[in-house]
C-alpha cells in the first residue's frame, strides 16, 4: 500500500470519528465542552493534514509540506490544550509556539533552503515537545485518579513519542537526498507512522470522551461528598474515610481517634446577628480548623456547627493534644461581622479506638457522649472517653 493510499484512508477515518465527536458534544456537560471543541479541532486539523499528503500534488509542492505539516502540529497542540483543560488546568496559549515554529520552519526549509532532513527534526522536535506536554497535563493526578482512559492515552501518547524519536532517527541515518519525498512510499516506516497517527485522533477520541465521563464521574462524587458552604467533606465522606481508617488500624494494631467539636452558642450568634453571619462563622471554623488537621487526618462538617475530625496513627494523649490546639486557634481567632467582634469556642469530645471496637461508629458514639460531657461541664474545653 503506498503512502497515497494510507493517507487517504486516515483521512476519510478521522472524518468519520470527527463527526462521532461533533454528535457526542451535544450532549457533554457545560464544563466539558471547551475540552472537546479542543479535542475537535486537533482531530479536524490531523484529517486536513493527512488529506493535503494524499491529495495536495497539485499545489506548489512548499505549500503543500507547510499546510500539511501545520495541520499536524496544531492538531496536536489541540490535544494538548484539550488535556488541560478537561484536566482543571488553565489552557496556555504558548503550546502554540512549538506548531507556529514547526510551521514557519517547514516553509523555510521547503521554500527557501528545500532540506529533507532539517524538515524532519523540526517536525520530530514539535511533536515531541507537544507529546511530553499532553502527556504531563495527563500524570498530574493522584494515582487514585488513574482511570482505564487515562492510562490508554498515556500509552497512546508515549506510543506518539517513542514512533516519532524512531521515525527521528531512521531518517536521519538513511542517505536521502534534500528534496526526498516521504509520500513517495520509499520507506517502509511511512505506513508505520500513518499507523501511529491514525491511532491518536481515531482510538484516542473515544478514549477522550471516555476520560470525559471519567472527570464528570469524579465531579460529581466530589460535589456529593463535600459540604457546600465551608468546602470541608460532609457526613457522608467523613463516614466513609472514618470506616476505612478503623478497618486499617484494626488490621494493624495502629492507632485511630476521632474528635467531635460543637461551636458552643452557636445558636445565640444566629439569633443575634443573623444568619448570615452564622454562616461566615462556620467557615472561619473550618478554615482555622483546616490549618490546623494534618495531611494524613481529615476534617469534615458533620452538621450544623459539628465538625469530626479523624486522625490516623493516633493515641488518646497525642489527640487531646492535637485538638487542644485546634481549640486554642479558634479561641485566639479574630472573627468580626463589620467593626463588631464576636468571641467564638469550641467545645470537643475524643476518643482512641480500642481493641473491643467492632466498628469506626463504635468510636464516634464514645466522642459524642465526651462532647456531651464537655458541654455540660461549662463549654471551650475538651473531655475524652
Amino acid at each position: 500500500m503506498d503512502a497515497k493510499t494510507v493517507f487517504t484512508i486516515i483521512s476519510l477515518t478521522i472524518l468519520a470519528n470527527w463527526s462521532v465527536l461533533a454528535f457526542a458534544y451535544r450532549s457533554l456537560p457545560e464544563l466539558l465542552r471547551p475540552a472537546a471543541r479542543y479535542w475537535q479541532w486537533g482531530t479536524l486539523l490531523i484529517a486536513a493534514g493527512c488529506a493535503l499528503f494524499a491529495f495536495g500534488q497539485a499545489l506548489p509542492r512548499p505549500l503543500m509540506l507547510t499546510l500539511a505539516n501545520g495541520g499536524m502540529v496544531f492538531g496536536l497542540a489541540a490535544y494538548s490544550l484539550a488535556l488541560r483543560e478537561v484536566n482543571g488546568m488553565r489552557p496556555d496559549p504558548k503550546l502554540y509556539a512549538p506548531a507556529v515554529g514547526a510551521t514557519i520552519g517547514i516553509l523555510w526549509f521547503s521554500a527557501v533552503f528545500p532540506d529533507f532532513k532539517v524538515r524532519v527534526i523540526i517536525a520530530a522536535l514539535s511533536w515531541l515537545t507537544l507529546a511530553f506536554t499532553s502527556l504531563q497535563a495527563l500524570v498530574k493526578h493522584p494515582p487514585a485518579q488513574f482511570s482505564s482512559s487515562r492510562k490508554l492515552l498515556i500509552a497512546l501518547f508515549s506510543l506518539l513519542a517513542v514512533s516519532t524519536s524512531i521515525r527521528f532517527s531512521i531518517y536521519l541515518s538513511m542517505d536521502v537526498p534534500a528534496d526526498f519525498h516521504v509520500e513517495s512510499g520509499a520507506s517502509g516506516w511511512n505506513v508505520v507512522s500513518a499507523i501511529v497517527l491514525t491511532m491518536l485522533p481515531i482510538v484516542g477520541t473515544t478514549t477522550f470522551l471516555m476520560l470525559c465521563s471519567d472527570v464528570l464521574r469524579l465531579r460529581l462524587e466530589h460535589t456529593a461528598a463535600t459540604d457546600f458552604l465551608t468546602s470541608l467533606p460532609n457526613r457522608r465522606a467523613v463516614t466513609e474515610r472514618g470506616a476505612m481508617m478503623f478497618d486499617a488500624a484494626a488490621s494493624s494494631q495502629g492507632g485511630f481517634a476521632v474528635a467531635v467539636i460543637d461551636i458552643d452558642d452557636f445558636k445565640s450568634i444566629n439569633d443575634r446577628y443573623g444568619h448570615e453571619t452564622g454562616d461566615q462563622a462556620l467557615v472561619h471554623i473550618a478554615t482555622r480548623l483546616r490549618e490546623e488537621i494534618r495531611a494524613a487526618d481529615m476534617v469534615a462538617r458533620s452538621g450544623g456547627e459539628e465538625f469530626t475530625a479523624l486522625f490516623k496513627d493516633m493515641d488518646a494523649t497525642r489527640t487531646r493534644a492535637a485538638v487542644e490546639r485546634m481549640r486554642s486557634a479558634i479561641e485566639a481567632s479574630n472573627f468580626k461581622t463589620g467593626d463588631q467582634p464576636i468571641r467564638i469556642t469550641v467545645s470537643a469530645g475524643v476518643s482512641s479506638r480500642r481493641h473491643d471496637d467492632r466498628s469506626f461508629e463504635d468510636v464516634l458514639r464514645r466522642a459524642d457522649k465526651a462532647l456531651f460531657l464537655a458541654k455540660s461541664l461549662g463549654r471551650n474545653r475538651i473531655e475524652a472517653a
